[in-house]
């Protein structure tokens, strides 16, 4: 009896412990899929404030053209499906670029390279991105018959990034690249991507091969008048 006893003790301890182990694992992946690796780790171990001056990324907004006024007779079902098709193209492509997801702002989309990690070749990979992004929506209108079209916008600079919040935290961007980054999308054209002249001067200085169309100088709100470009890769002749 006392063995037979022990030995269903020790299969419940076993089993409490597989749930145990199962949940913290769950956990984890749930925080990775909130959080970039590198900083879910900080945040388990009991970081409690994790900023982090970033020297030089680049960030990527992209906008739906017109999808609210699409939206707004179609039922919510609906509405999510076509956002949550779209928006699962980009993220793997996210992934293949290796730059970072950062958030969903109703029909937007903010991405960055060279964060959490640095690279040196954050507005090359961040300019590749965008314009996978482009031809992947042409797919997406292909299959679907559907003719949507998205703005994007890319800018280059020191930025902060870190987690903000104590519960629903989020990984996010702060600076004047971030501000500026946002508003190349807002003044871009439908299938464009806008550029400033510090993308344009990174994408250089690693000799990349890029058509750079200058558009006339723009008024931008807290950057006054810019210069500015729309990119595509270089025709080869």
């Amino acid at each position: 009896i006392i063995i037979i006893s022990a030995s269903i003790g020790l299969i419940l301890i076993l089993l409490v412990l597989l749930v145990i182990i199962n949940q913290r694992r769950k956990s984890e992946a749930l925080l990775l899929n909130i959080l970039p690796a590198k900083i879910a780790k900080r945040l388990k171990s009991k970081e409690v404030s994790i900023a982090d001056d970033i020297e030089n990324a680049t960030t990527i907004f992209i906008d739906l053209v017109g999808f609210t006024s699409f939206a707004k007779d179609k039922k919510a079902s609906e509405v999510l499906k076509i956002l949550n098709n779209i928006f699962s193209r980009i993220d793997k492509l996210v992934a293949k670029y290796g730059l970072e997801k950062i958030k969903t702002i109703g029909d937007g989309y903010m991405a960055a390279a060279g964060v959490p990690e640095p690279i040196s070749d954050h507005a090359e990979k961040a300019v590749e991105f965008t314009l996978a992004v482009r031809n992947e929506i042409e797919k997406f209108n292909t299959e679907t018959g559907m003719n949507i079209s998205a703005r994007m916008g890319l800018e280059s600079g020191p930025l902060v990034a870190g987690v903000i919040g104590d519960s629903k935290f989020i990984y996010d961007l702060w600076g004047d690249s971030v501000n500026t980054a946002s508003r190349m999308e807002s003044t871009g054209l439908p299938n464009q991507i806008q550029i400033t002249e510090n993308v344009k001067q990174e994408l250089e200085s690693v000799k990349t091969s890029y058509q750079f169309t200058p558009r006339e100088p723009i008024e931008v709100k807290g950057r006054g008048i810019m210069h500015t470009y729309f990119i595509e890769r270089a025709e080869i002749i």
